[in-house]
């Protein structure tokens, strides 16, 4: 405003600054003569007289009419401000509203003298700009209505001359220093547009029935169209429910599309559908049904929705069923997963994976075996089957394992200095990443994830890798592997290997130390067979002893010495009970060599107690906390470790917590065991 003054003054005054012009020219006109001089200085005086008389008569008329522009522009400025359609108000420093339109007030119904933070209480972040030009955006909900709040510090001196000119105070009398310019945009027919889209995408999904032949060879034929049907009901019962389309593209498989506004309510149900087919049987315990249920969300194209759709079907297949999956990118949840695996009457599996197991080995020189950090007697056991696979082939193996604690020493101890076995048969990680090459093998038993196996580096290192493993896949599970052999029904990874034994062919055979190993990896795991054991499990366990395991010799070995007996009475002695169910102890055993195998142990005792749904025994070892979680069949332990970041069986379950302290730890299990219960999900 002061530039603009400034050139009116110079318009205004620019016939006198003309006038001296005629000056300096009459002045020169008297060195060439006299009269021409004169003339000029006469004509001069008379255009001096003529603006002077000129400015001063048109003066009082020029100022009126300048202060009448003045006004009529700042109420026409003043009116477009109140009735701009966007809502629009004036902040001083503090957050308090000065000024605003009649839009503003329409949604205030205050016109100043009130706090911004009074109108959007849940903006909780809620801060005012600072400087000149700085801008902030928040979001917010007035009423029914959502806003989009652009807020910019204005400049000081011109607001001071503007607000003096308009006499704007603030809501305590002075002046305005400073001015902060609010602005609303409503964005609810966006946001409503956006959730419309949002909730009309179409998300692909894959229903599997998990034990589908299974059941029917269990009943009855006359029974058995019966119960399909009655499976069938169940499924397009729930599917008309989500309004889904649903197509069965094989007997057991269902392929179907439903709304993404439905999702919220599936999973809040946790998939209602699990327990409702599991609810379908004909009166025996061989006709129960489970299904499983893949998901992919939010894919950029239904291809790749499918395709999603695939890998989270796979994934709760490969975690025993019964459970629902969905892969949202990267983001993986599980929701059921409630019931046993169910185990599978048929080895066609399993003579399958042998046979692409012995074709993968015979193309190779050298092959790594590998197993678990702290290696467990499951794991020694199954990487001894490897190995006799291995040199019945012909071929140069490597047991990875570093430490040798005691649960595996009673039994690793008889194959050193032992003329039946190579003293390069154990390396460690270190030796075996030095002389591994990319062309070699990698056997992974009993693990599937890469992070808690022997070398981690070892499976990034290698091209080839074979997975053999009964626990549950989880979300990091190894994705490389060129032959995943993973079934969660089985009681352990030694089940595993000695049905393999069995079909690899020409005329294998296993000596009794070997089969020794394997026979107690079994026995450990089934804790003495009386948990997680099938037909199968029997029928290994017999195919071991046909081939020479001794079962004292095994008792013998892992008899228990009498300072981790104490331990153990002592760790079960301070046991506590909580939700009446649900058994916590600790187990320190400092001067126990093996202190996590102990404490798996005492997690196995204490559910020898009477009204124990399940036992969990924190073990602190290394700087870490180790859980051993345990069940019979009430609870689903490997869900619940799950959600402290480890994993298992149904029934067996562990986790591992670091930087805590066991009390710290307990709170931990006990805030999750507290929160399933108020979902139901135990």
């Amino acid at each position: 405003m002061k530039f603009g003054k400034e050139r009116l003054a110079v318009y205004l005054l620019w016939p006198f600054l003309l006038g001296a012009l005629f000056v300096v020219v009459s002045v020169a006109a008297f060195f060439v003569s006299r009269q021409a001089g004169t003339m000029l200085f006469l004509t001069t005086a008379i255009y001096y007289a003529a603006a002077i008389f000129l400015f001063l008569h048109h003066k009082s008329n020029l100022l009126r009419d300048y202060t009448d522009f003045a006004l009529d522009y700042y109420k026409v400025q003043h009116k477009l401000l109140e009735e701009l359609e966007t809502p629009y108000a004036i902040l001083n420093s503090e957050g308090s509203v000065i000024w605003s339109n009649d839009r503003f007030y329409e949604i205030s119904h205050r016109h100043r003298g009130y706090s911004l933070r009074e109108l959007m209480p849940d903006v909780k972040a809620f801060s005012l700009p600072k400087q000149t030009g700085d801008d902030r955006s928040y979001r917010t909900v007035i009423g029914d209505r959502s806003y989009l709040v652009r807020m910019k510090m204005m400049d000081s001196q011109n607001l001071r001359e503007d607000l003096e000119s308009k006499k704007i105070m603030n809501p305590e009398g002075t002046k305005v220093d400073s001015m902060i310019a609010v602005f609303l945009f409503d964005e609810t027919e966006i946001r409503l547009l956006k959730q419309e889209n949002y909730d009309n995408r179409l998300i692909c999904g894959l229903l599997y029935i998990d034990n589908y032949d299974e059941v029917l060879e269990a009943v009855d034929e006359v029974k058995r169209s019966l119960l399909t049907a009655l499976v069938d009901q169940k499924i397009n019962k729930y599917m008309t429910g989500i309004k889904a389309l649903i197509k069965k593209i094989e007997k057991d498989k269902y392929f179907f599309v439903f709304q993404n506004r439905y999702l919220p309510e599936m999973t809040e149900k946790k998939f209602s559908i699990l327990e409702e087919v599991r609810s379908v049987n004909l009166g025996t315990a061989e006709s129960m049904i489970t299904v499983s249920i893949g998901l992919g969300v939010n894919a950029p194209t239904y291809a790749a929705g499918y395709e999603n759709a695939r890998a989270a079907i796979d994934l709760a297949l490969g975690r025993g069923g019964d459970q629902a999956v969905i892969k949202d990118g990267d983001s993986i949840t599980y929701y059921g997963g409630k019931s046993e695996s169910v185990e599978k009457s048929t080895r066609v599996k399993a003579r399958v994976k042998a046979h692409a197991l012995r074709e993968l080995m015979e193309t190779r020189d050298v092959i790594f075996i590998m197993g678990h950090t702290n290696i467990d007697v499951d794991s020694f056991g199954s990487a001894i089957g490897v190995y006799r696979i291995a040199k019945h082939l012909g071929k140069k193996a490597h047991i990875v394992i570093n430490e040798v604690g005691s649960a595996v020493r009673p039994m690793i101890s008889q194959f050193f200095n032992n003329s039946d076995y190579e003293d390069d048969m154990f390396i460690s990680n270190l030796k075996a990443l030095e002389i591994a090459r990319q062309e070699d093998l990698l056997v992974i038993v009993d693990v599937n994830r890469p992070i808690i196996t022997e070398c981690p580096e070892l499976v990034d290192q290698m091209n080839d890798i074979i997975v053999l493993d009964h626990h549950r896949l989880t979300t990091d599970s190894i994705e490389k592997a060129q032959l995943s052999y993973i079934e969660p029904y089985a009681s352990s990874a030694c089940e595993l290997v000695a049905e393999i034994l069995q079909y690899i062919g020409d005329g294998l055979k296993i000596k009794p130390l070997e089969a020794e190993a394997m026979y107690a990896g079994i026995m450990i795991d089934t804790n003495n067979f009386l948990t997680k054991t099938g037909v199968r499990t029997f029928e290994a366990a017999a195919f071991l002893r046909r081939n020479g395991a001794d079962i004292t010799r095994i008792r013998k070995a892992f008899r228990t010495d009498m300072n981790e007996y104490l331990e153990k009475a002592k760790a079960i002695a301070g046991t506590e009970i909580f939700l009446d169910s649900f058994a916590l102890a600790i187990c320190e055993a400092q001067e126990v060599e093996s202190p996590t195998v102990l404490g798996a142990q005492v997690a196995n005792d204490l559910m020898e107690i009477k009204g124990i749904s399940a036992s969990f025994v924190f073990t602190p070892y290394k700087e870490k906390i180790y859980v051993s979680a345990r069940s019979v069949d009430e609870v689903n332990v490997q869900v619940i470790m799950e959600k402290l970041g480890g994993g298992g069986h149904m029934t067996v379950a562990g986790a591992q917590f670091t930087d805590t302290t066991p009390e710290e730890a307990v709170r931990a299990v006990k805030a999750v065991l507290q929160s399933m219960k108020r979902g139901g999900e135990l």
